[in-house]
């Protein structure tokens, strides 16, 4: 009974979407693929045309099966995304293969594309985000939003937010020690006070927790947030510290709260806890979350590894987890992995270096959202530098550390899958 339904679901899917020829596309997402990234991109324009497209998790590293208009076979064809030419009767076969309880496949449909908002100051910074890098190479539209925007409440016209290279915690990304007289330093410093006192602060550090705290909102009112570097854990540190102030003289103007260690609120927090704060503002770093410290691993034997989940059970964490390879290289950030002795026991983790057992990818929810943490700065630049140049995409195509990000930015059209989650 369950397979004659399983079956006429199916045919109904495909006639839903049948366009008036047996033809299909399969985007292969395997090492046959020659573009994943821009992949993500086609599925994405499919989606904005009203165009429901089938995940196939777990099925040719995370394969997208969709009709095959000529306006979206000939948008692969110009972008060199590989495809395949599949009739009715042979799409009908895989959504089969792919639903049998024998195997560790399924199918998601992916219905409505994501309105997507990367939180980030307007400026040039001297360093670039690996997710705009993501989303303008695979062509995926989103807004640009900073602290006016969230404040004020634009967050609820997005489905997913992107958080930058940012510092929730108003310590300006512990650049003291290092960049204190560089004119970017000086630049931002300036501007954020500024930028404070405008929207009623005191002092950065409130204006950052107002905004964290706006952000965990979102999520848990049913939003998807994304972050990557110190975007993680100065979020956490932040809705922690809310009711004590653990920035020194040099950033804030005052000293910090006698004891504000044994102040923290952890049950504020999305995925730390237990976390020990770094006191001495010369140390880049802001506590002992962050693996950075404690790596000791040369550059070629630096990897991290994905986690199997089941994917008809858990098909959250296997669509955040589809690639084309279990082995990714590592790369570092000003949060390069997180510690997990300091990761809340309800925190899926995703992936983690063979090594050490550090946490580099994990992900839980909030609420009625979800959140995901990556940790590293850009992973295709091993250490990216202050000022270094921009990672061209071009030269990765197949990046396995970038699908990890595109697979974030699909997650939220699957609304059916979300809703049983």
């Amino acid at each position: 009974m369950f397979r004659s339904k399983l079956i006429l679901g199916w045919i109904v899917f495909l006639l839903a979407l049948h366009t008036g020829r047996a033809a299909w596309l399969l985007i292969p997402m395997d090492e046959t693929q020659h573009q994943h990234l821009k992949a993500y991109g086609l599925v994405y324009h499919a989606l904005t045309k009203g165009v429901k497209v089938k995940w196939l998790l777990n099925y040719r590293g995370g394969a997208f099966l969709m009709p095959s208009l000529d306006e979206l076979k000939n948008e692969a064809t110009v972008k060199d995304i590989t495809f395949e030419e599949i009739t009715d009767a042979q799409a009908l076969q895989i959504l089969e293969d792919v639903e049998s309880p024998a195997r560790n496949t399924h199918a998601v449909t992916l219905e409505k594309p994501p309105k997507i908002a990367v939180y980030s100051p307007k400026d040039k910074m001297p360093w670039d985000d690996a997710v705009t890098l993501a989303l303008t190479y695979a062509e995926i539209p989103y807004d640009v939003i900073y602290d006016e925007e969230v404040l004020r409440g634009d967050l609820v016209k997005y489905d997913w937010l992107h958080l930058h290279h940012e510092d929730f915690t108003g310590q300006y990304g512990r650049f003291y020690a290092a960049y204190r007289t560089a004119p970017w330093y000086v630049q931002r410093k300036r501007e954020m006070e500024a930028l404070a006192h405008k929207l009623g602060f005191a002092k950065v550090s409130k204006l950052k927790l107002a905004v964290a705290q706006k952000i965990r909102d979102f999520v848990v009112g049913g939003g998807f947030m994304f972050a990557m570097c110190s975007a993680t854990d100065t979020f956490d540190i932040a809705l922690a510290a809310h009711n004590t102030d653990i920035c020194e003289p040099m950033f804030d103007g005052d000293p910090s709260e006698p004891g504000y260690q044994d102040k923290l609120d952890f049950s504020r927090t999305f995925a730390f806890e237990n976390f020990i704060l770094e006191t001495d503002p010369m140390v880049y770093e802001f506590s002992n979350i962050d693996t950075t410290p404690v790596r000791n691993v040369p550059k070629d034997h630096d990897y991290f590894e994905l986690k199997s989940f089941s994917a008809k059970y858990d098909p959250v964490p296997t669509m955040l987890t589809q690639n084309h390879t279990d082995l990714i290289k590592g790369f570092y950030g000003q949060t390069t992995a997180f510690n997990p002795k300091t990761i809340k026991p309800n925190v899926i983790i995703m992936a983690v270096t063979p090594w050490n057992g550090e946490a580099k990818y994990i992900h839980g929810k909030k609420g009625k959202g979800m959140f995901t943490f990556y940790g590293g700065h850009d992973p295709e630049d091993y250490k990216h530098k202050v000022g270094d140049p921009k990672t061209e995409l071009r030269l990765h195509p197949t990046s396995p550390g970038y699908r990890l990000i595109l697979n974030n930015v699909l997650f939220p059209a699957a609304e059916k899958q979300k809703k049983k989650t």
